[in-house]
This record gives structure tokens, C-alpha cells and sequence, in this order.
């Protein structure tokens, strides 16, 4: 999957958000522009390629505020349109520097 894809669909606004991605990013206070710019100059740092009914990824970017967002996108490619699956802010005690998990 290439990050380059989703950043085109979401300029495009070829984007579908699902019922939790809609719930996790008010429950953390995430508007979608936050979660579009964080896409914009993020980085994928995991890749779901086996994930049905798309393939999908772990997005990981700051806010313009400087936030670290994490976000997780399917990729439709038959109608080049992104799919946000969930997104939040990252726990610092699960994460370093936001792109590896810690183990548990």
C-alpha cells in the first residue's frame, strides 16, 4: 500500500469513515482535517496487506498542533477511495516514539 494513494483520496475527497473510526476520533477529540493532516505528513509504519475486505495500514503523523495521531486506513483501489478504519492518539506507554509497539 503507499501512503501516496490515501493522501490523494483524501484530497479528493474520496474518503469513507466508518462508524468507530467516527466514534474513536470524537471520543479523543480528533477533528478530520487533524487526521488528514496527520496522513499528509505522516508515515505508514505498519502494513496489513492479508486485511479483507481491503488492504490496509497503520498511519502515524502529527497534528498541525504537533499531536501524534495514529490512524488506520483500508484502500479500495477499484474506486481509488480511502477508508479511515479507526484512529486515536497513541499511548505513550505502549508506543516508542509512536511507531513501535512496546512488549507487553
Amino acid at each position: 500500500m503507499r501512503i501516496e494513494d490515501i493522501i490523494t483520496a483524501i484530497q479528493s475527497n474520496r474518503v469513507q469513515i466508518t462508524a468507530h473510526a467516527d466514534d474513536e476520533a470524537f471520543a479523543d477529540h480528533l477533528s478530520f482535517d487533524e487526521i488528514g493532516s496527520s496522513v499528509v505528513h505522516g508515515e505508514i509504519i505498519e502494513d496489513y496487506p492479508d486485511d479483507r475486505p481491503y488492504p490496509s495500514c497503520l498511519i502515524y503523523g502529527d497534528t498541525t498542533y504537533g499531536d501524534p495521531v495514529h490512524s488506520v486506513w483500508g484502500y479500495n483501489r477499484e474506486r481509488e477511495a480511502a477508508i479511515l478504519i479507526t484512529t486515536y492518539r497513541p499511548d505513550p506507554e505502549r508506543w516508542c516514539n509512536w511507531h513501535v509497539r512496546r512488549p507487553r
